[in-house]
């Protein structure tokens, strides 16, 4: 009887199921492998697929002529051109074309640089291949052609149900098991594993931290015991890991566990380096006392997804450790918010971040101790404020700020304060109630009416402006110009006075509009 292991999220497209059908009609073994299968178990939208099978580079590709075969791993790339593989001479620009990579069986050899294999040799076996993978719950494979259970080399092809379709499991390694425990756990003895290949320990924290699992109690033994390791991977590639930790539902549990097993440290000590720092009264909030804990809970509590907003939160305080002066509730960390800002940049340069993404943490960073108080800082005060931040960046450098609070324990993350300076970014930011809104401007009027430049042409402009409001149809090039030519009659002052009240009531209207978004009075 089929296990139950139902998605409600996707099916094996149509472009994979055709790829292990014509590699099978040629016949040879093919399986859908990694990733794509544990994802499909738990009713996740697999990112990409990966086919595994026993035929040789040079036999997919003739089984596949539309396909490219271009690094020693044995991994083809199927090409699918508008949702079918096709063949090269039936391409042409337009097409959309998918590439459906498909790899030999293979085992590798002595990892000597502890990032890629010395060698790779192909094999005939199935469990063989999955058997050099890194977690037991990315060593599945699944056949999508057939339904049945059957005794593989003394372990059971386990039958299941996904979104109501029947299909077999090739299971090894017990990754259905962990799967269902919510285990990490690495495919045989762990050290070797890491020994291979020094980044799968960030991957298993990272697995952990997105899937909601726990790491089996080997596996994290022996990330600790080879933590040291992760100095022999580029800073590249412990980028792309750290993003996805951070970027995760769980990104302060991922970093805390980095920091547990040795590998933070290696990477960036900086955030290590508040573990046993206290701050001041102003963060005396239970278990947010140390820079450490508050720039972990601070990640946590952040409400952006936004991976760069997420980074500022996480590195706000990291200033904090060099320039703390004293000690307990006095204890002053003048400039942090400077200093913070220039390590950012190192940590971030360090991790090889692009360019955009270092800017704009460190602008972040720097300027999320800005002053506002409803009382004391007034427009011109909050046009400083989105003159050195950019518009663009308002209400990300207010995300960090509410980090900030929530990460220091206060219960209420957008108080009355950040909900004015909302408000009046807002207010100072959008277009004015001006003249500029009507269909003809002064140098219009002059020439229309034969009037001379003065006072006269701005007072017309203010009555007709107060005229649209009333009546937006009346803004019109003619309508405008007859009623200039009436308005021409009177002397400015008398016109003023006629548009002031309009004008003003208007403006009080969009302000309170803008109020009521804010919940400000």
């Amino acid at each position: 009887m089929a296990e139950d292991m139902k998605s409600e999220m996707t099916f094996i497209p149509e472009s994979v199921l055709g790829v292990i059908t014509g590699l099978k009609a040629g016949g040879f073994e093919a399986y859908i492998v990694g990733g794509c299968v544990r994802d499909l178990i738990l009713g996740r939208e697999p990112k990409d697929w990966d086919v595994a099978t026993n035929a040789k580079p040079e036999e997919i590709k003739a089984i596949f002529p539309d396909s490219v075969y271009e690094n020693q791993f044995g991994t083809v790339g199927v090409k699918v051109r508008n949702g079918e593989i096709g063949n090269e001479s039936a391409s042409n620009p337009d097409d959309v074309v998918e590439i459906i990579e498909v790899t030999t069986y293979r085992i590798e050899s002595k990892y000597s640089d502890r990032r890629r294999p010395d060698k790779v040799k192909f094999s005939k076996s199935l469990e063989e291949d999955l058997s050099r993978r890194d977690f037991t719950i990315n060593a599945m494979a699944l056949d999508p052609t057939v339904c049945e259970s059957e005794s593989v080399s003394g372990n059971e092809k386990k039958t299941i149900a996904i979104n109501e379709e029947c299909y077999a499991v090739s299971d090894f390694f017990g990754g259905l098991q962990d799967i269902g425990l919510k285990m990490i756990r690495a495919v045989g003895d762990p050290n070797e594993r890491f020994d291979e290949d020094a980044l799968r320990m960030m991957r298993a924290v990272r697995f952990s931290v997105q899937l909601g699992f726990e790491m089996e109690k080997n596996t994290l033994s022996a990330i600790k015991d080879n933590s040291k390791h992760i100095v022999h991977v580029s800073f590249e590639r412990i980028q792309d890991e750290f993003s996805k930790i951070i970027l995760s539902d769980f990104p302060a549990k991922g970093v805390d566990l980095l920091h547990e097993v040795g590998i933070l440290d290696a990477i960036i000590p900086e955030i290590g380096a508040g573990y046993d720092v206290t701050q001041s009264h102003h963060h005396y909030y239970g278990p947010y006392n140390t820079v450490y804990k508050h720039l972990l809970a601070s990640l946590e509590k952040c409400p952006s997804k936004k991976l760069e907003v997420r980074l500022a939160a996480m590195l706000h305080d990291v200033g904090k450790p060099k320039s703390k002066r004293g000690e307990g509730e006095n204890a002053t960390f003048y400039n942090h918010e400077h200093i913070g800002a220039k390590m950012a940049r190192n940590i971030l340069e360090r991790l090889k971040y692009s360019r955009n993404i270092i800017d704009k943490v460190e602008l972040l960073v720097r300027n999320h101790m800005f002053y506002y108080n409803v009382d004391e800082v007034g427009e011109s005060g909050v046009r400083r404020v989105v003159k050195k931040v950019g518009l663009e960046n308002i209400n990300d450098l207010i995300d960090v700020r509410i980090a900030d609070r929530l990460g220091s324990g206060v219960p209420k993350a957008v108080p009355y304060k950040l909900r004015h300076f909302r408000f009046m970014v807002e207010k100072v930011s959008s277009d004015p109630l001006s003249a500029k809104q009507l269909k003809i401007n002064g140098n219009d009027i002059m020439k229309e009416l034969g009037i001379a430049p003065g006072p006269k042409i701005g007072a017309i402009l203010d009555v007709l402006l107060a005229r649209v409001i009333d009546d937006p149809s009346l803004n019109e090039k003619e309508r405008l110009f007859e009623s200039a030519k009436e308005l021409a009659k009177n002397d400015p002052e008398q016109l003023r006075e006629m548009a002031k009240d309009k004008i003003e009531e208007e403006r009080d209207k969009e302000e309170n509009n803008i109020k009521k978004r804010y919940h400000v009075g």
